[in-house]
């Protein structure tokens, strides 16, 4: 059996942000990962989902890219609450506790996840430029996309999966490389899939 991908698109349409891009890149990502001989399944956020077959879909996966814009500095508040609805409800299959026993000291807080052996990715898409990133003297003090991701990569390693490689579209509205975004875009998959 091949290698099974999971991808969730969670952007949610505003006047501003119709949802292109990060639509675009969940197509391409399912291209090129059918064509690599991955089986994938896709949510949009945006459509109706049922938390049960969600569910399924995260044990399933080997992997899962969380595809989404950010607002206001982080994830869109639907694939928050799919995030919520989907782990608290798949407690057992997602994770059955925080890992710590009174009986045994040694374990640690964030150790019972029930995804292990499974890998996810965060795709981002940001009107902020890189260098808002990764200058000390701008805005999020250097400490780069996944600085600012701190929490919803804990939460992922919480639920027993490792972190692939991040990427990022920065300046979409103001100064976009879109065609430069999908080449690299590609090559991230190809290098991490």
């Amino acid at each position: 059996m091949g290698k099974s991908v999971f991808i969730i698109n969670g952007h949610q349409k505003w006047d501003m942000s119709p949802g292109r891009l990060n639509r675009t890149l969940v197509e391409r990502a399912d291209e090129v990962l059918l064509a690599k001989g991955y089986e994938v399944r896709l949510t949009h956020i945006e459509d109706d989902w049922d938390v049960e077959a969600e569910i399924d879909n995260m044990v399933w996966a080997d992997f899962v890219i969380f595809q989404f814009p950010v607002y206001w500095f982080g994830v869109p508040w639907g694939l928050k609450k799919y995030i919520d609805e989907v782990y608290m409800l798949g407690r057992g299959e997602i994770f059955l506790d925080d890992g710590r026993t009174r009986k045994d000291p040694s374990r640690k807080y964030g150790t019972g996840g029930l995804l292990q052996g499974r890998s996810y990715m965060v795709s981002t898409t940001w009107n902020a430029p890189e260098v808002a990133m990764s200058d000390p003297e701008q805005l999020f003090e250097g400490k780069g996309v996944d600085g600012v991701f701190l929490g919803f990569h804990k939460a992922q390693e919480f639920v027993g999966m490792t972190k692939l490689p991040s990427f990022t579209c920065f300046d979409v509205l103001k100064n976009p490389d879109i065609e430069g975004d999908f080449e690299r875009w590609d090559a991230h998959l190809e290098a991490n899939f």
